[in-house]
């Protein structure tokens, strides 16, 4: 009777920690389904899992890159079953249910059930009262998406719209010049514009070379790369010089690219659906949460400071901050000088503050 105390007390600490870790298979397993799901339109599940996953932060800097690839990071990939967990409401048998919806392979099921089960079994309740406060605003799924693009995509795209837009030699006959005469007072349509505006790309490049390749040598021109003091730091290379889509990419080893946007209206899809031009309210609401900023006129002037444990907290985000309607020196004068301001402040909201460059840090 003593040895079998014994065995069992050496059992339990195996029992207990009992499917701790997944093999890779089914990592991978779990990863290309959901990436699957989320390109059909209206997929209930795999666009759950995108809202909760950007609303919480854990989306990273593209939540189509991010649910198209789980497997390349693990802590998204936690939250993904954590929310699929939440989305079968803390239920174990739901939950095997819908893992066999999404066509995971038999062996993958029971492993990922019994994985997430553990993991988070101290936060079901947690889970369902999150829940009932994301249904209040969940909009439905936004699935249907395409995988996102590469640098071979891009320079594709870009190579068929230059083409599309070449307009071939007029042959020199007289019948050409009476054509070209002809046409030359025909209102012709202006082509659609299909050139790639993802900005993933750019966090994948390495060399000023790669952008010459995707968007062409006339597109892209080098810059110093002056920080906010007015102080050179550096060099950047410059897309679309001087005009609305024009962004800055600066390249910085080891510690992944900087891609900085200030100015609009843009046609770049950028991170986190935010770019310049945009207004508070709507990087409020992105954050979740009001943030701190400095105010204006001073040193860093409308620098965001603290995003205050918000959905941007730590993402490798820099925004500065403008005020348009600075009129009323009463309201002006609440959000100037040597302070900290709260984005959700009400002097701001009559100021029409708007995003006046954004900067990404995209890591290697």
């Amino acid at each position: 009777m003593k040895r079998f105390f014994i065995l069992v007390a050496l059992l339990v600490p195996f029992v207990s920690n009992a499917q701790s870790k997944l093999s890779q298979n089914i990592i991978n397993d779990f990863s290309a389904r959901i990436a699957a799901h989320y390109q059909l339109p209206n997929d209930s599940i795999s666009g759950y899992i995108a809202e909760q996953l950007t609303r919480s932060g854990n989306a990273g800097l593209d939540i189509d890159s991010t649910v198209f690839d789980l497997k390349k990071d693990m802590v998204a990939f936690d939250a993904a079953l954590k929310y699929l967990y939440q989305y079968s409401d803390c239920n174990r048998q739901r939950y095997i249910a819908n893992l066999r919806s999404l066509g995971l392979q038999t062996n993958s099921v029971f492993p990922i059930a019994t994985y997430t089960v553990n993991k988070y079994k101290d936060e079901a309740k947690a889970l369902l009262d999150d829940k009932k406060d994301f249904l209040v605003t969940y909009a439905g799924p936004n699935t249907g998406k395409k995988p996102p693009a590469s640098i071979a995509d891009v320079i594709a795209a870009n190579n068929n719209a230059n083409a599309a837009t070449t307009t071939p030699a007029e042959e020199t006959s007289g019948t050409a010049a009476a054509d070209g005469a002809t046409a030359a007072n025909t209102e012709s349509a202006p082509a659609a514009d299909t050139r790639n505006w993802e900005v993933r790309p750019l966090f994948q490049v390495r060399k000023p070379e790669q952008l010459v390749e995707m968007y062409g040598e006339a597109n892209v021109t080098q810059r110093d790369a002056i920080n906010l003091a007015g102080d050179k730091e550096g060099e950047a290379y410059v897309i679309y010089p001087d005009t609305d889509n024009e962004v800055e990419v600066q390249f910085d080893g080891e510690n992944g690219n900087i891609v900085t946007f200030s100015h609009f209206p843009s046609k770049w899809k950028s991170p986190y659906g935010i770019k310049a031009g945009d207004p508070l309210d709507k990087l409020n609401k992105v954050n979740g949460r009001p943030f701190k900023l400095n105010a204006f006129e001073w040193t860093n002037s409308g620098l965001v400071t603290n995003w205050q444990g918000g959905a941007l907290e730590g993402k490798g985000v820099t925004i500065v901050l403008k005020a348009n309607n600075t009129g009323d020196p009463k309201q002006y004068d609440q959000a100037t000088g040597d302070k900290t301001l709260r984005s959700d402040m009400p002097a701001l909201k009559k100021l029409d503050v708007i995003i006046e460059s954004i900067a990404f840090k995209g890591a290697n």
